[in-house]
C-alpha cells in the first residue's frame, strides 16, 4: 500500500514535471517565450556574448530555457519514481529529502522574483505538498 507521504511527494513531482514539460514545449514551439518586440529578437540573435563569439544571446536564451526545463523534468521524474517505487529509500535518506526541499525552495524563490504567477503558484503548491509529506513522515 502506498503511504500518503509518498502520494504527496509524487503529486509534487508531477506538478514540477508538468511545468518542465510545458516550458520545454514553449521553448521550441510557438512564440510564447519570444520577446513581444520582434526587433529585439533580431538584435539578440546578432549579439554575441562577452564570454565567447561562438553563440549569441538568442541561442543562449533558448539553451538556458531548455536546460531549465530539463532540470524540472529530472526533478519530477526522479522524485516521482522515488516516491512511488522506492519510497523506503527516499524517506530513509535525509540527504534526498533535504535536497528536494532545497530544490523546490529555489524554484519558488526564482518564480517569485523573476518569473510570473503561474510557475510561482505551481512551484508553491509543489513545495507545500512536498513539505506536507515530510511533516507526515515526522508525525
Amino acid at each position: 500500500m502506498i503511504e500518503i507521504s509518498a502520494v504527496l511527494i509524487a503529486s509534487s513531482a508531477c506538478i514540477v514535471l508538468m511545468l518542465g514539460a510545458i516550458h520545454l514545449f514553449y521553448t521550441f514551439v510557438g512564440r510564447k517565450l519570444h520577446p513581444r518586440d520582434a526587433e529585439l529578437k533580431t538584435r539578440l540573435a546578432q549579439a554575441p556574448l562577452m564570454l565567447t563569439q561562438e553563440t549569441n544571446m538568442w541561442q543562449a536564451w533558448l539553451g538556458f530555457n531548455a536546460s531549465h526545463s530539463v532540470g524540472a523534468l529530472l526533478f519530477g521524474a526522479l522524485y516521482g519514481y522515488l516516491a512511488l517505487m522506492q519510497s523506503d529509500l527516499l524517506f530513509q535518506s535525509d540527504f534526498l529529502l533535504v535536497l528536494g526541499l532545497i530544490t523546490l525552495t529555489g524554484y519558488v524563490f526564482l518564480a517569485k522574483c523573476y518569473w510570473f504567477r503561474i510557475p510561482f503558484r505551481g512551484f508553491s503548491l509543489a513545495f507545500v505538498l512536498y513539505g506536507s509529506a515530510i511533516i507526515c513522515e515526522c508525525i
